[in-house]
């Protein structure tokens, strides 16, 4: 869970956080 989050965090960067977060969600 908390490699997760830090993988959202660089997905941020890359910029597509949106669709992690869509999956995460």
């Amino acid at each position: 869970m908390l490699k997760n989050k830090l993988f959202t965090s660089e997905s941020v960067t890359e910029g597509h956080p949106d669709k992690v977060c869509d999956q995460i969600s």
